[in-house]
């Protein structure tokens, strides 16, 4: 693995001098220390703090949120599991911001091709078009799912900032973003021609009020990710007040708790951001502790994955085939013995879009295999259709 210390500096000396119980977090993460660097051989998960909020629109102050997360994130117990973990430490601002991008996106690109978690913490949203590169680096193509109350598309004469940088990630060439979705948009924070341009894109978003109404329809969509962004003002005032753009209406905190840790429990997801967290917006602390107990989950999901993704062997699956419109269609679901969650596998052509073979089983939910029964095509099924084909 290459050396990536170069890009951190150790967690501050008055968190390594705080003294934790046996099984609060504290005692069980390594940390970036004066004495060195963590070693990450048998690491799972790590710990990134991006200290740069320069491009943070109408938010300054989020790079004074990795450390306050860290203080409550270290005093909260572990789950009955033992854990892996490391604290890398901080990322400083660069002399320019694309010097930040790049050590984020370097660090994340080496963790995650040693199957290593980056859970990056702190900064703007725009910091999740570097976390992005990491994967071009790879030449991974996959699916990024955002958590906010807005698409932050910007136009196209907008610099790169935490308004715009989806729009630098769709048009980036080369391109390897196959499917984008929004959990949690507030319709009236956004333009009609955004949302049509999304619509014409086959990308999935979700309103507010329709991902609350069935909270568990968010599981399969998080369960396709390959990257999660999750914007700390798609969760209402009232609960995370540390956010100068936050917005009355949104989720609550317990929600926003429970869309993290289906991340932890996907067996595809391998990284995660958490943004735009303004201590000096805060109120007693409350949105940071917040952050500290959605990480939390995060863990806490990730140490109960199933393992259960259906590739090779499908013995340990029930298989269902439906017929729909006049048989001209047929779906194939999929449901794991292991955790009753569904997939359903999307037809893909021979010898096309080779670099598109990963995303053709397409995580879904009972109630899709509830719409093709009744002879309908559900939207999951089609719109990764239309990319593919």
């Amino acid at each position: 693995m290459k050396d990536i210390s170069i890009y951190f500096e150790p967690v501050s000396d008055e968190l390594l001098s705080q003294e934790y119980a046996e099984n609060q977090l504290g005692s069980h993460i390594a940390r970036h220390n004066s004495a060195g660097f963590p070693e990450l051989e048998m690491i799972q998960i790590a710990l990134i703090g991006v200290l740069d909020d320069r491009k943070a629109i109408g938010n300054k102050g989020t790079a004074n949120a990795p450390d306050k997360v860290r203080e409550y994130l270290y005093r909260l117990f572990k789950g009955e599991y033992p854990v892996s973990i490391a604290d890398l430490g901080n990322i400083r601002a660069g002399h320019e911001v694309q010097d930040t991008y790049f050590a984020v996106s370097n660090a994340a690109q080496e963790l995650i091709k040693n199957n290593i978690i980056p859970v990056i913490i702190g900064g703007g949203q725009d910091i999740t078009f570097a976390n992005y590169l990491a994967y071009q680096n790879l030449e991974q193509i996959i699916n990024l799912v955002c958590v906010d109350n807005c698409f932050d598309i910007g136009s196209m004469d907008d610099r790169l900032d935490s308004r715009s940088y989806l729009s630098r990630i769709i048009l980036h060439q080369p391109n390897y973003l196959f499917n984008y979705s929004n959990i949690g948009y507030q319709t009236y924070l956004v333009d009609q021609n955004a949302i049509d341009l999304m619509t014409k894109l086959y990308f999935d978003i979700y309103r507010l009020g329709q991902v609350r109404t069935s909270m568990e329809e968010v599981e399969p969509i998080v369960r396709n990710a390959d990257m999660l962004s999750f914007d700390v003002s798609a969760i209402r005032n009232s609960d995370a007040p540390g956010n100068k753009n936050s917005v009355p209406n949104g989720f609550f905190g317990e929600e926003a708790c429970q869309i993290v840790r289906y991340a932890g429990l996907s067996d595809k997801l391998s990284s995660i951001g958490f943004y735009e967290m303004n201590p000096e917006a805060d109120r007693n602390d409350q949105t940071v502790h917040l952050t500290a107990q959605m990480i939390w989950y995060f863990i806490d999901g990730y140490y109960n994955r199933k393992k259960d993704f259906p590739v090779g062997d499908k013995s340990e699956y029930l298989k269902y085939r439906v017929s729909i419109q006049d048989n001209k269609h047929e779906i194939v679901f999929y449901k794991s013995k292991k955790s009753d969650r569904w997939w359903m596998d999307v037809p893909y052509p021979p010898g096309k879009n080779i670099r598109f073979e990963r995303h053709h089983m397409v995580p879904c939910s009972y109630n899709d295999y509830q719409t093709a029964v009744k002879e309908e095509m559900p939207d999951r099924w089609w719109q990764t259709f239309q990319k593919l084909s």
